[in-house]
């Protein structure tokens, strides 16, 4: 009996220093994220967080690949068919937590002549991105509205913006903020917005440009941190589109858009957003099956399966 009782009391003992050590036992803290965005649209919405967090811009998305794929950043804003490539690359490893811009795309012209896809019948029109999103869009408008053009190609905007202002192209498809800056240097205007364009056409899918993806190994480890981030990126953008004059300053000081002057005019027609969970997954879904029936490299080479949409 006397036996019985001593183990039963080592029980007890051994149970009461476990109940003691978990209630001592505290959380692992979380880590502060390593951010990268790419100067331009898909940057302009995180102007309000620089001072914030971690966060480090680039001019290429090259640069931006190949810090999350080596995991130097955490969480990145990059373009939506990037994220794709990435997340196959990184063999699933990846998801797309929002949408952050829409279409940044315009069609322009000098002497007002184009006012519907219809008047781009059998013209010549110049843009830059061959062989990704900028040339797939254009061509899938193009096939939707029942309409043949030529299309040509820049290597750069800079490039771009000198045709149009020597008078080699009368017709261009521009990014913004070069449609702005296009604008004051060669007298060319805003014809078509690709964006609206898209939505007239397309009833399945939106043109999602760009979006932020976080690594996964990031997120399992620190679930609070990552949505306390979208919280706070969601604050900004709004705040980016509810005060466009400060939020130019702001890209000014941070280089994610040359100058305030042609921030404050390009920012409204970027199509900064915030759009998460169910919303995102649908419309970027039918954006990338887009790309991919162009072209399946541009997005990776296949169509990413659907633990890529984090919250759908």
């Amino acid at each position: 009996m006397k036996k019985t009782i001593r183990i039963i009391s080592l029980v007890l003992i051994i149970a009461c220093i476990g109940m003691l050590f978990a209630g001592c036992k505290k959380d692992v803290p979380e880590v502060t994220p390593k951010i990268y965005a790419i100067a331009g649209p898909t940057g302009v919405g995180m102007v309000n967080l620089m001072e914030d967090y971690d966060i480090s811009l680039s001019s290429a998305p090259e640069e931006v690949v190949g810090k999350i794929a080596n995991s130097e950043a955490d969480i990145a804003a990059v373009p939506t068919n990037v994220a794709s490539t990435l997340y196959k690359k990184l063999n699933g490893e990846l998801k797309v937590l929002c949408i952050n811009t829409l279409g940044v795309l315009y069609i322009m012209d000098k002497d007002g002549a184009v006012k519907s896809f219809a008047d781009l019948e059998g013209k010549t029109i110049y843009t830059m991105g061959e062989g990704s999103n900028p040339q797939y869009t254009l061509e899938y408008l193009l096939k939707k509205n029942n309409v043949n053009a030529t299309l040509k190609f820049a290597a750069t905007n800079d490039e771009l913006v000198a045709k149009m202002a020597s008078g080699e192209a009368e017709i261009a498809m521009v990014p913004q903020p070069a449609a702005t800056s296009a604008a004051a240097k060669t007298g060319f205007k805003i014809a078509l917005d690709v964006t609206a364009e898209w939505d007239k056409v397309s009833e399945d899918s939106q043109l999602m440009m760009g979006c932020v993806v976080v690594r996964n190994e990031y997120l399992e480890a620190n679930p609070k941190t990552v949505e306390a981030f979208l919280a706070d990126y969601k604050a900004s953008i709004e705040k980016v589109n509810a005060d466009v004059p400060a939020a130019a300053k702001l890209c000014e000081q941070y280089k994610i858009i040359p100058a305030a002057a042609i921030a404050e005019k390009a920012i409204p027609k970027c199509n900064i957003t915030y759009i998460e969970g169910a919303a995102m997954k649908q419309g970027l879904e039918g954006y990338l099956k887009v790309l991919f029936d162009a072209n399946p490299k541009s997005i990776g080479g296949a169509l990413p399966a659907a633990d890529f949409y984090y919250g759908a």
